[in-house]
């Protein structure tokens, strides 16, 4: 394992009472860093209060019941992500992870009709996704679904994502954009609005397939949504440490929410990414209040414990 940094004091301190809402953790479909039981208890141990536990491929609430029951009193919250392997936008798949728990819905992620016809390459030297290599594998052996739509061509949004997007209404659930086009995103966070969705978080905006520019990033917070801060996205090589900090400088604090997006065997520690992240920020002329705001208070609310 590479000798990565530890975060101060003062920045556990900082996020004390944080939800991470993405993280990418064991068991699943490739080989991740630690699994979830084993990092509740570390959770639990630097005083984050909770996860929410991201797949691609399989709904969590499950194993988040599991994990709230075998650590009592730690918050592990349950998602789903509209990718092929569930259906895509499947309006039965969305009421059945809501009656078993999950808070989180993800739009498509690496089955998205954007993220299939990105072209825009890395920054020469950045960390690939590890769902890349699996999606080829699954390419090569003759198993690619078709890229999952959401937006119909006309503009608007498909009649089963209006349907996603009621479910998550009627049961309270928190919005994610998964990794859809700056477009897209637009459109369908316009239509979750009017169909009364209370939560919604724009999925790493920095991410190379999404690229959401500053100018759209306020105007998508204007209307009640948060932007999410990944600790990867910059980490990696995807996006420079300075644009991630100008972006969320442009568009306030209070619009952002911090997550890690860990758990690849080769990056930091999971229970380390919020405070690592707080370090960053104080180092760069943030204050505690901002901190607290985008690592706790935002995070609770995405994770429906606020």
């Amino acid at each position: 394992m590479p000798d990565h940094p530890k975060p101060s004091a003062r920045a556990r301190d900082l996020v004390a009472g944080a939800y991470d809402c993405h993280i990418h953790v064991a068991p699943d479909v490739m080989r991740r860093r630690i699994d979830d039981l084993t990092l509740a208890a570390r959770f639990a141990e630097v005083g984050l209060a909770g996860f929410v536990l991201k797949s691609h491929y399989v709904p969590t609430a499950e194993r988040a019941a599991v994990v709230r029951a075998a650590v009592p009193g730690f918050g592990a919250v349950g998602a789903i992500t509209l990718n092929a392997s569930v259906g895509g936008m499947n309006p039965i798949a969305v009421e059945i992870a809501a009656r078993g728990g999950a808070q989180v819905v993800w739009l498509p992620t690496v089955d998205s009709a954007n993220q299939r016809a990105c072209t825009a390459a890395d920054p020469q030297g950045a960390t690939p996704p590890m769902w890349a290599r699996l999606q080829d594998e699954l390419r090569e052996a003759g198993m690619a679904a078709d890229p999952v739509e959401v937006v119909a061509p006309g503009g608007g949004v498909l009649e089963r994502t209006r349907q996603v997007l009621r479910l998550i209404a009627e049961h309270d659930l928190t919005l994610a954009t998964g990794h859809l086009s700056a477009g897209e995103i637009d459109t369908v966070v316009d239509a979750a609005v009017a169909a009364g969705v209370r939560r919604i978080v724009i999925t790493h905006p920095e991410f190379t397939s999404q690229r959401v520019a500053v100018d759209r990033q306020r105007a998508l917070a204007a209307k009640g949504a948060l932007l999410e801060r990944c600790f990867t996205t910059p980490h990696s090589g995807k996006i420079s440490w300075q644009t991630w900090l100008a972006n969320i400088e442009a568009a306030g604090p209070e619009h952002s929410v911090l997550s890690s997006d860990l758990g690849q065997p080769f990056n930091p520690p999971v229970e380390d990414g919020l405070a690592l992240l707080a370090d960053r920020l104080l180092a760069e002329g943030f204050t505690d209040k901002d901190v607290r705001t985008m690592a706790v208070d935002n995070s609770r609310r995405l994770a429906g414990a606020a």
